[in-house]
């Protein structure tokens, strides 16, 4: 673990250039964690006490919210030749937060081998109300090819986002979505609620309902059904605990109810939409994930590991009219490599049980971002799957460039990198049991897939990726792919 805490053993009284010391690497939130020896340390090199840590730029943002991510405090011991590289570290998960343009952390050196730190942070726009324009289909290339680019597949409405609520990370997120379905959202995100920021909570309501909706999957495309009348409706809420002991582990533990309904159409060309012919359904789930998120920049990481397990239980109790778990886990790793090249890799499998499963709560590849290149516009359903993405891309163009006298500063810093890239994706799904005793959705089941490819990644302001993609799959297949955000 990276975050470092420095103590100097009791063989020490004072200040100076001693032969030998242990330092306590550790977790502001949980220390020691283990240490670390020096044996006749450089002359170079020295102990340095922390007097002072001040924190400017922040008009909003309360400084406990960035002052919770430093590994050093008031008082710690650190050698010298460490702080560098605790500072630069320390300056990332600050700008992990996602709350500011720009972070710099300096030391400031004083008599008697103290230093004080100096934080400068430059704060984003938190107030977003963003017009919604976007596709009811999964992605961009399932509505361009799939639907012949249909705009009457297009919702609209209004999602009003305000981070950094009240200055402590909070994020209050409203959407009203109209158009092709409608649907409306309030969560309300406290990432800490105790003193000593390790505890949070996260509630979240919505309502949706649909006069046009997938009811069935034929050759690995969803199939709609477009009505006048009211084909779903569905509603619920969930509440999720959060405890995040480290800098970079969070454990998570929810709870949510679903309650649904369809209309007869919907039950008659699809009986088993929901279970046992019913037009009606509801479930308790309960889950629990386990995040570990060691990357040196969330929005588009270049080095670190990233892993997230979690196990989710739909139906608990008499009050739920199914049942089904469902264990999934991924895992990256990033790594630097020299002349601006990186290479990534991300592997994911999920496992469910029961085989059979209500349409409306199958999974598989194709779904919630796990697409393999090169079969975009389809969805590959299974109980199991498994799913590896590895790419190695090249930094072209790298810059950070400064709007002087621009109305507002939080616009005023605009970054702007572009990579290129090549890829090779895998997986395999097992198919389910339905399907396959009756001839459905075979083509791409129970055999491996490949993908591969290359394209050109645009990463701007605000975690804006664009993601330019030209990707063949294993039958040979090529064609362009768009995306927005960042691919794992």
């Amino acid at each position: 673990m990276l975050a470092i805490a420095v103590v100097i053993v009791s063989l020490f009284t004072s200040l100076g250039s001693p032969t030998s010391a242990t330092l306590a690497l550790a977790d502001t939130a949980k220390r020691p964690v283990k240490s670390r020896t020096y044996q006749n340390p450089q002359d170079s090199g020295k102990f340095l006490i922390v007097n002072r840590i001040f924190v400017i730029g922040n008009k909003i943002t309360r400084n406990q919210i960035i002052l919770r991510e430093l590994t050093l405090k008031s008082g710690d011991i650190i050698y010298s030749e460490d702080l560098a590289s605790i500072l630069e570290t320390d300056r990332k998960k600050i700008y992990n937060t996602r709350l500011f343009n720009t972070v710099e952390i300096k030391s400031l050196d004083l008599e008697n081998n103290t230093i004080d730190l100096l934080i400068d942070v430059t704060e984003r726009w938190y107030t977003f109300p963003v017009p919604i324009f976007e596709l009811s289909d999964r992605n961009f290339n399932e509505w361009w090819q799939n639907y012949n680019h249909d705009f009457s597949r297009v919702n609209y409405g209004l999602q009003l986002y305000q981070y950094n609520f009240r200055g402590r990370n909070e994020t209050i997120r409203a959407t009203a979505n109209f158009g092709y379905s409608k649907s409306f959202n309030l969560t309300y995100r406290l990432p800490y609620i105790d003193k000593k920021q390790k505890q949070g909570l996260t509630f979240s309501f919505n309502y949706e309902e649909n006069k046009n909706l997938a009811y069935k999957t034929l050759n690995h495309k969803l199939v709609y059904i477009e009505t006048r009348e009211l084909l779903k409706s569905s509603k619920g809420f969930s509440v999720t605990y959060t405890y995040r002991n480290s800098f970079y582990e969070t454990h998570s533990f929810g709870v949510a109810y679903d309650q649904s309904a369809i209309a007869d159409t919907i039950q008659q060309i699809n009986p088993n939409y929901f279970t046992n012919n019913n037009t009606e359904q509801q479930f308790l789930a309960l889950r629990y994930s386990f995040v570990s998120d060691h990357r040196d920049v969330i929005a588009y990481p270049l080095r670190g590991r990233y892993l997230a397990a979690s196990v989710n239980q739909y139906g608990i109790g008499s009050m739920s009219d199914f049942h089904k778990t469902e264990i999934s886990v991924g895992y990256a790793r990033y790594f630097n490599l020299k002349h601006n090249f990186n290479f990534s890799n991300y592997t994911y499998a999920n496992y469910s049980t029961p085989d059979l499963q209500p349409y409306n709560l199958i999974s598989g590849l194709g779904y919630r971002q796990k697409v393999l290149h090169g079969y975009e516009v389809y969805v590959i359903e299974g109980p199991h799957f498994i799913l590896n993405k590895a790419t190695l891309k090249k930094k072209l163009f790298a810059r950070n460039y400064r709007i002087h006298n621009f109305f507002s500063e939080k616009f005023s810093y605009l970054p702007l990198a572009i990579y290129i890239k090549t890829y090779a994706d895998f997986g395999y799904v097992k198919n389910y049991s339905a399907y396959t005793n009756n001839d459905l959705n075979t083509k791409f089941s129970d055999e491996f897939l490949a993908g591969y490819g290359g394209g050109i990644d645009i990463v701007a302001s605000y975690d804006t990726v664009l993601r330019f993609e030209y990707s063949f799959n294993r039958e040979g297949k090529g064609g362009f792919f768009f995306n927005v955000k960042k691919e794992f």
